[in-house]
């Protein structure tokens, strides 16, 4: 049976991946509004990623045998200053899940859980991925500036990005 302690923060990082994925798609709308259709893709992207994160976790607790309980998504937001702020706001919030996983597994870790850590290894390297995309297109942008050619060219790239389960090889 799953410690109770393990399955309360799992059922609230499911809440977290799925406020995380309701953001992107927030983002990829703000996006899309600016003519931004490939920093709009990169985001929807994002949207299905965190999703699936969400799925992982929710799936881990039922093949551990409880129910994961389902919480209200609260707001998120709708409007950035612009393309740089938006990008540091994706990058602040990807620190935040980084935060939220390692609290699990500091967790998992003090409970002597260890399928919930092996699980967790996973996700503790998908954070310093996701938050490495995001720094790269940040450094970008600060080199490029926030509008023009250079933002023109940044946005035909992002839009090439393609969604690739990566919780179904894990």
């Amino acid at each position: 049976m799953l410690n109770l302690k393990v399955k309360k923060v799992i059922d609230e990082q499911i809440n977290a991946e799925i406020w995380s994925a309701y953001m992107y798609l927030s983002m990829s709308s703000y996006f899309a509004a600016e003519g931004l259709n490939g920093f709009a893709n990169w985001m929807r992207v994002q949207w299905q990623e965190e999703l699936t994160h969400a799925l992982k976790f929710f799936d881990y607790l039922v093949e551990r045998g409880v129910q994961p309980i389902l919480k209200p998504i609260d707001k998120v937001p709708a409007k950035w200053t612009n393309t740089l702020h938006a990008m540091e706001e994706t990058l602040k919030h990807e620190q935040h899940v980084t935060a939220l996983i390692n609290n699990i597994m500091d967790i998992a870790i003090e409970e002597k859980d260890h399928a919930t850590k092996s699980m967790l290894q996973w996700f503790i390297d998908e954070q310093v991925e996701e938050e490495a995309n995001v720094q790269e297109i940040i450094d970008s942008l600060k080199l490029i500036g926030d509008k023009g050619h250079g933002v023109f060219m940044l946005d035909k790239e992002l839009k090439t990005r393609l969604f690739v389960d990566e919780t179904a090889q894990a």
